[in-house]
């Protein structure tokens, strides 16, 4: 892969150094979060993702527990959202099988953080039927400390019936701000079918059905800031918003593509147009919309960098940002790093990698305290 698709990373820099891993106390007021569509949960519970790989050097690294090795090796965040995890509502077996597979072995040291998971997945008898019901949802992995100490409630929406949106929402107090935290796995469109999920009767396309979603989450986040909350969407958006997220290029047919396109970024960026007629342009125009900050774009204006590798072709030969972790604008000043893990031992067997951002979020923090350092692509 060329240089300006997976550049090799740069030291860390964050706004303040902080403690990570299990010594990290919940009283240090970030927030590291990470969020990855796994394309099927399979892997990850009935053998350790690790096996699927070779070091740099051919040697087979040995087997680990595959969700609690990306917990460990990446500090503990607090939250892991995955999305398309691919679990039948009725499969106990493989929901208590992700919930085993994330909690603290028995030969890890005691100081090492629990993790719980909430899982959103279908119930649409209409639309989310294929694959044995195997299809969509998303899984909320919340490290245990965060939740006991931040964490108000738990919940999904009650406009979505397949499986693809849960909110956490936080206590306001001396460390954090009032957060409601979305795990999105926005809809693709296409021209299938979409049913009313009470009737079966058919009402539109895909299309129709993502354009409505960005209206009805477009409401809920509107909703929820003027209660005053800060709202934090990290997921596979299944759009890629400008000409610099798409390689070799961003796509531009059907037509009803650039539509769907058009209706994000008006409503969740602020315009549906770049503020220059230069095709490489990244800035919005604040508009009508919720004006919510792009925090890998924010930080990396001009960088090239990608989440989605369809399979059937070379790793980078055709890519494109869809997945995004996106903040209220009053949070601007709070994230300190954003990117993407795009290794091979990162990628595993999905077709996106994992992406992440960190937030200081210290009530008391001024907003000339505005420093953003970032870490590179890894």
């Amino acid at each position: 892969m060329s240089r300006d698709i997976s550049p090799p990373p740069l030291k860390r820099q964050r706004l303040v150094q902080k403690p990570t891993g299990p010594e990290r106390e919940q009283s240090v007021s970030s927030l590291r979060l990470f969020s990855w569509n796994i394309n099927g949960i399979s892997p990850f519970i009935q053998k350790p993702i690790t096996s699927f790989f070779t070091s740099d050097k051919g040697i087979q690294p040995p087997p680990q527990a595959s969700l609690r090795d990306f917990l460990q090796r990446h500090d503990f965040p607090d939250i892991l959202f995955l999305q398309e995890v691919k679990i039948n509502p009725s499969d106990t077996t493989s929901l208590n099988a992700v919930s085993r597979a994330i909690k603290r072995g028995a030969s890890e040291p005691e100081a090492n953080p629990d993790y719980v998971a909430h899982f959103c997945l279908p119930s649409d008898k209409f639309n989310a039927t294929g694959f044995g019901r195997k299809v969509y949802g998303v899984c909320s992995i919340i490290r245990q400390d965060f939740a006991d100490k931040y964490v108000e409630r738990m919940r999904t929406v009650d406009w979505d019936a397949e499986g693809r949106f849960s909110v956490i929402e936080t206590k306001a107090n001396l460390d954090m701000q009032k957060l409601a935290i979305f795990n999105v796995y926005m809809v693709n469109g296409t021209e299938n079918a979409y049913k009313d999920p009470t009737t079966g009767a058919v009402t539109g396309t895909r299309h129709t059905r993502k354009l409505a979603v960005h209206r009805l989450l477009q409401a809920e986040v509107r909703e929820l800031e003027s209660d005053g909350y800060q709202v934090i969407i990290a997921g596979d958006i299944n759009i890629a918003v400008a000409r610099i997220d798409g390689h070799p290029n961003l796509r531009v047919t059907p037509q009803q593509h650039v539509l769907n396109r058009q209706d994000f970024t008006s409503r969740f960026l602020g315009t549906s147009e770049l503020k220059a007629s230069d095709a490489t342009a990244t800035k919005y125009v604040t508009g009508t919309g919720l004006d919510m900050a792009d925090t890998f774009r924010s930080l990396h204006p001009d960088k090239k960098g990608y989440s989605y590798y369809p399979r059937g072709r070379s790793f980078g030969e055709s890519c494109d940002r869809v997945d995004m972790i996106l903040c209220s604008r009053s949070l601007e000043a709070r994230f300190t790093e954003a990117g993407m893990l795009v290794t091979a031992a990162e990628r595993g067997t999905s077709d996106h990698v994992p992406i992440f951002a960190t937030f200081h979020l210290r009530n008391h923090i001024g907003m000339d305290d505005r420093d953003h350092k970032s870490s590179d692509l890894q």
